[in-house]
Formats: structure tokens, sequence, C-alpha cells
């Protein structure tokens, strides 16, 4: 008596990664949700920042002409290795304003910036006061300023792909 097994066949494999997919996707909406209830997302608080270029940036004034990415993080968050990349690339093409907060002296940050190849406008809050301003507990959170509205917020690890699908939709 012989026993043949049974390949599972290819609908059977696409239905159970799309099932992870789903799992990990409504995971991930209900752990931003979840880090970032605590956080006011109707105005967004002011955040005049001098550029490396020297001009003078209103993060919520500007907004009224674009979608701008404020990016918090901090140089030694773990899962900032993994988005500080995607926000680089991104800074390519939008406007981002990054907040590294108690990362050290503005000069460790830039040092660090450098090594890295990070392209985007950077404000070294090394106490954390924009932080608290805007209310971080978590590095990294990204949010998305619209109209001077935040549009989106986001937390943890996440992907370009998701970074321009907030901005596309604010």
């Amino acid at each position: 008596m012989s026993t043949v097994k049974k390949h599972k066949s290819f609908k059977y494999w696409f239905s159970q990664a799309l099932q992870i997919v789903l799992m990990v996707t409504v995971l991930s909406i209900g752990m931003d949700w979840y880090r970032t209830k605590d956080i006011p997302n109707e105005q967004a608080p002011p955040l005049r920042v001098l550029m490396a270029n020297g001009e003078y940036l209103d993060v919520i004034g500007k907004s009224y002409d674009e979608p701008i990415v404020v990016y918090f993080w901090a140089t030694w968050c773990a899962a900032c290795k993994f988005v500080s990349p995607s926000v680089s690339w991104l800074s390519d093409y939008y406007e981002v304003v990054a907040v590294s907060g108690a990362s050290g002296p503005k000069e460790r940050v830039e040092q660090f910036m450098q090594v890295k190849d990070y392209q985007f406008n950077n404000i070294n809050d090394p106490n954390s006061q924009i932080m608290r301003d805007w209310h971080i507990s978590v590095t990294p959170t990204i949010y998305v300023i619209k109209e001077g509205e935040v549009s989106s917020i986001t937390t943890g690890v996440t992907t370009p792909i998701g970074i321009l699908t907030r901005i596309w939709m604010a």
C-alpha cells in the first residue's frame, strides 16, 4: 500500500497568504489606534523651523499648499533604523520635517545623519520638548499635516507605500 502526498494547490497558498496580509493589516491598524488614541488629531501644534538652507519653514502654513510629513524619531530607536531610510527617500518628493528627540547634541545628530546619508530636514529636540508638545510617546511616529489639520498619524515600522498612501489620502 503506497501513500501519496497531495501538494497544496496555488489557491490554498494564495488564501493563506491573503489571510496573513489581512491579519497583519488589522493588527497594524489596531496598534496605530492604540498608540495614538491620546494624541489630539484635529489642529496640529505650531512648528516653525530654520531649515539647513537658512530659510524658515512654517509647517502649518506650508501644509495649506501641500501635505507635510512630520517625522518623530531618535538615533537610538531600533524601529527608526527601518523607517528613516524610507523617510529620507520620501523627502526627495515631499516636504518632510523630522524631529529627533533625546538624541544628544546637534553635532552628534548631524554626524549620525551624515553617516546614514539621511537627507530630510531635521530639528534636534535634545530635551524632547517638541515631542511633548505633540504628545509623542513612541518613536517613530509620522504625522501627515494638510491644511493645518492632522490628516494621518502612524507609529512604529511602516513602509514607503504606507507613508505614500497616507500622503495621497490627505
